[in-house]
């Protein structure tokens, strides 16, 4: 009886281990960039749109962002590509998304969402917001809600 619940456990821990890597396989894989690469395209005036999705208390805390870059609440994301900038940007135009949170979370969340509605070129900005400090990349003043 002992071995049966034992089996059972088991058998239902490999069963919920195979859904959340089949559900893992289907989400696209999100691309990254570094603070290096997007400084180059920056100082090299691609065309790349840069897009902050920082908590709005790390945003409203913090003076300065990405320069180019767009702030936008990654909860609202999927409602704004409705609305400039996000409507009117080709599908084929280059996006870098950036957060100051651990293991770029919001940034990769940011990303999928962009997928799903057909961006074809989007990378995450790897370490986010304090790598690109830490890189000394381009800055300008926060915009003042």
């Amino acid at each position: 009886m002992r071995n049966r619940k034992l089996l059972s456990g088991l058998f239902g821990f490999v069963v919920v281990l195979a859904f959340a890597v089949a559900v893992q396989a289907q989400q696209p894989a999100v691309n990254m960039i570094t603070a290096e690469e997007l400084k180059t395209k920056l100082a090299n005036n691609e065309q790349v749109t840069v897009i902050d999705v920082r908590s709005s208390e790390g945003f409203a805390n913090s003076t300065t962002t990405v320069k180019g870059s767009v702030h936008l609440k990654l909860r609202k994301l999927k409602s704004r590509l409705n609305y400039a900038p996000l409507k009117d940007l080709p599908r084929t135009r280059e996006i870098v998304t950036y957060c100051a949170c651990p293991n770029d979370e919001s940034s990769i969340s940011a990303a999928r969402v962009l997928q799903a509605a057909g961006f074809t070129r989007v990378r995450v900005l790897q370490g986010g917001w304090h790598e690109w400090l830490r890189a000394k990349g381009p800055v300008q003043p926060r915009m003042r809600s």
